[in-house]
């Protein structure tokens, strides 16, 4: 089984699943995610996973004039690695998707490795009244929703990324991703370390039964012997739960308002940097230690900071 000495936490900042209709919480303005990946550096976390919203509604957007006012005063206040979505949301092109890795040539950058049904639509029965008329129609649409990532797809994206020198957190929301991944390196479209994500709870990926968890990692130690770094993040309340079998199970974790919005059962988490101190008291319980982002960088063999474009 692959190891490491020091455990790297991820913080996924806003995401595109959740609106801001489900928690107050929730970063939507540039001023807000710069706040809270500030904190979530501040409270562990080696690398910042970012998306952007439109600062009036809350929309998911891809547009690059929005991630500029945020991008400059993060690198600024942190050294935290700086995490660019190419995912966006499920409803954008693969072109719409890839504008913001390709103008700010981040050190890390996200890509699902397949296409995948991605059904958020079991969360209208939580909520009785919305905020903004796209919140509704976002998750009813799932239903009849295809999240695409093509073979070209990726091969397009990885491509242009290597270009630029970003390396590609890689994440696997079922085993035949993993299988997606080792083909891509057989053909030498992905080399060096490869970071894995595993996303488990998603409707349309794999279950978050811890035998899924130990499924995911046992296969990938198969096609990845030693050359690889694994991360997890478990969706809604198996946040936790799940980051916690991974440490133990020698993994890295991801944690933030992306995946969940609660802390605790019935209690929302009131910051991205509150669920990244209990993860952390989680990995420190355990007596694993916290990677630095210097560390994460060479765990994951990073251009650096100063190679970025923003």
């Amino acid at each position: 089984m692959a190891t490491q000495r020091k455990v790297i936490i991820t913080c996924a900042v806003t995401g595109a699943i959740h609106t801001p209709s489900m928690s107050p919480h929730l970063p939507v303005t540039p001023e807000e995610i710069a706040e809270a990946g500030i904190a979530a550096a501040e409270a562990g976390a080696a690398i910042l996973h970012l998306h952007a919203r439109d600062p009036n509604n809350g929309k998911p957007t891809q547009d690059p004039a929005v991630f500029e006012r945020f991008l400059p005063r993060l690198k600024a206040s942190t050294d935290a690695i700086i995490n660019l979505t190419t995912g966006g949301s499920p409803h954008m092109t693969v072109e719409e998707r890839m504008r913001p890795a390709m103008e700010f040539k981040p050190e890390l950058a996200s890509m699902n490795m397949g296409s995948i049904n991605f059904g958020l639509f079991p969360m209208l029965n939580r909520y009785d009244s919305f905020q903004h008329e796209w919140e509704r129609a976002h998750l009813e649409n799932s239903r009849d929703l295809v999240f695409k990532n093509t073979f070209a797809d990726i091969e397009t994206a990885m491509t242009l990324g290597a270009k630029n020198g970003t390396r590609f957190e890689c994440e696997c929301y079922d085993i035949g991703h993993l299988y997606n991944l080792r083909n891509l390196m057989d053909r030498g479209i992905v080399g060096g370390r490869v970071f894995v994500q595993s996303v488990f709870g998603i409707l349309g990926g794999i279950g978050p039964h811890p035998e899924d968890v130990v499924h995911m990692r046992r296969t990938a130690d198969r096609l990845f012997g030693d050359a690889y770094e694994w991360s997890v993040l478990g969706a809604g309340s198996n946040q936790m739960r799940i980051a916690a079998q991974s440490a133990a199970m020698g993994g890295h974790v991801r944690v933030g308002l992306e995946d969940s919005l609660w802390l605790a059962p019935g209690k929302l988490a009131e910051s991205n940097a509150s669920q990244v101190a209990k993860v952390r008291d989680i990995l420190e319980g355990l007596s694993l230690e916290i990677a630095t982002p210097d560390e994460a960088r060479d765990m994951l063999q990073l251009k650096g900071a100063d190679k970025v474009g923003f």
